[in-house]
């Protein structure tokens, strides 16, 4: 079974997915809940989700090496905690029958992707940076998923996760910790007229990797051990841009509502014993 659990307090069994076990700092909302993504009875990356916009604001995952297959014959996933005192943290495939009305209150159902000929399912923890097949399984749920334009996702963002894959595959050595979120402006996806998705105006993620290696070619090398990007959820303009992490954060802090403290990773992953040889 797939599983997740709302919690105020991250327990330290979800801290192992950030750095430092430090959630991004000034990023704080009433209608965002910390979700700790479970699958098979395992913690296996962390999502803030807003409640409001029925999307998440950033997931947070560490990167596994891997092929780059996609796994496709998952059943996408809801999470019944969002909307009522659940018992349990499993996730639950959605249920055939028109039974949604009970949790769609504070998320995304599969209805609210299927009426639109823009916009597809895009994760914020892909598929593609997970190796093993319950990691890959538990990324299918729609509490980590945007509404992107599919030329963006399948253009200039699908190339960038590839580019990050190959990158952390060839020169990260041990743990790579990755936090891919997204900016808003107030545009919905609508129902039924009602409004039901926040559209993303821009996509980002920063990666952090403090044992990298250190011959790699400088061109790589120089993007160790920190290093983030974003694009324009659009049909043009959509380039996605490679800059340092203090530079999105400085971006982030004009277009978005993170306050002056906002900060990706503690201390922008700065190795504690920062001689590196």
């Amino acid at each position: 079974m797939a599983g997740a659990e709302v919690q105020e307090n991250l327990s330290p069994n979800c801290k192992q997915f950030l750095y430092m076990g430090t959630l991004p700092r000034g990023l704080q909302q009433l209608s965002f809940k910390k979700i700790c993504q479970f699958y098979e009875g395992k913690p296996r990356f962390v999502t803030l989700f807003d409640t409001f916009s029925h999307i998440p604001i950033y997931s947070a995952y560490t990167f596994k090496r891997s092929d780059g297959y996609e796994k496709v014959d998952v059943p996408w996933m809801y999470e019944p905690q969002l909307s009522t005192v659940s018992d349990s943290r499993e996730m639950q495939p959605f249920p055939s029958e028109n039974l949604h009305k009970s949790f769609e209150d504070a998320q995304a159902v599969l209805e609210d992707y299927s009426n639109s000929v823009m916009f597809e399912r895009g994760q914020l923890n892909p598929d593609e940076h997970q190796a093993d097949i319950h990691d890959k399984a538990s990324t299918y749920t729609l509490t980590n998923v945007v509404p992107q334009v599919r030329e963006f996702n399948i253009g200039p963002w699908k190339h960038h996760q590839y580019m990050i894959r190959r990158r952390l595959n060839n020169y990260c050595r041990g743990t790579a910790y990755i936090v891919t979120g997204v900016t808003t402006s107030g545009h919905s996806i609508r129902r039924h007229n009602i409004n039901r998705l926040g559209i993303p105006t821009y996509l980002w993620s920063a990666y952090c990797c403090i044992d990298f290696d250190h011959n790699a070619p400088f061109s790589e090398r120089s993007k160790f051990p920190v290093f983030a990007a974003h694009g324009l959820n659009d049909r043009e303009d959509n380039k996605v841009q490679e800059m340092t992490v203090q530079q999105l954060e400085d971006f982030l802090k004009k277009v978005t509502y993170v306050d002056s403290s906002f900060q990706i990773f503690y201390e922008n992953c700065v190795a504690l014993n920062s001689a590196m040889p």
